[in-house]
């Protein structure tokens, strides 16, 4: 009786862990958060409300897309929704749309978190997408994180 070789071993373990790599998560440095990180057709998006927390985007087998998740604040979460602004109606211009974000993100977040608490945390945008601007969206949704870790419970200011 003849062995396979061991060439053909150490071929088809490199085969099977290159299939592995190929399908499982990599991880690597956290992502950037900025104004294109999540936008208004990310999956899931449309569910997460006011001050609820939610996941970064990962891809979804049974969903079959890119989809964030809501998860409780106090069970710990990526981000959290803090605060909403209305563009003005008028043509797709995403650069001003963007502009007009940042900023107002940035005076809600200023007023929650004026010492950005102890520079632990940070915002982004989301903005809507130009498919969703041409269906009527004018929201954004502005989001809080925390740059070298996740939340651990609600970020947002008692009153």
């Amino acid at each position: 009786m003849k062995l396979p070789s061991r060439r053909w071993a150490v071929v088809a373990t490199v085969g099977t862990l290159a299939a592995v790599a190929a399908i499982e998560p990599t991880v690597g440095p956290p992502p950037a958060k900025g104004d294109a990180f999540i936008t208004a057709q990310t999956g899931g998006m449309l569910n997460i409300e006011g001050g609820e927390c939610f996941s970064d985007p990962v891809y979804s087998r049974e969903a079959a897309e890119v989809v964030v998740r809501y998860e409780p604040c106090e069970s710990g979460a990526d981000n959290q929704s803090y605060g909403f602004l209305r563009a003005a109606d008028g043509a797709w211009d995403r650069p001003a749309l963007a502009d007009f974000a940042w900023q107002g993100c940035r005076g809600y977040f200023d007023r929650r978190w004026p010492d950005r608490n102890g520079g632990t945390l940070d915002f982004y945008p989301i903005l809507p997408t130009e498919q969703t601007w041409a269906d009527g969206d004018r929201t954004v949704m502005c989001v809080v994180y925390r740059p070298r870790g996740r939340l651990t419970d609600s970020v947002l200011p008692l009153r």
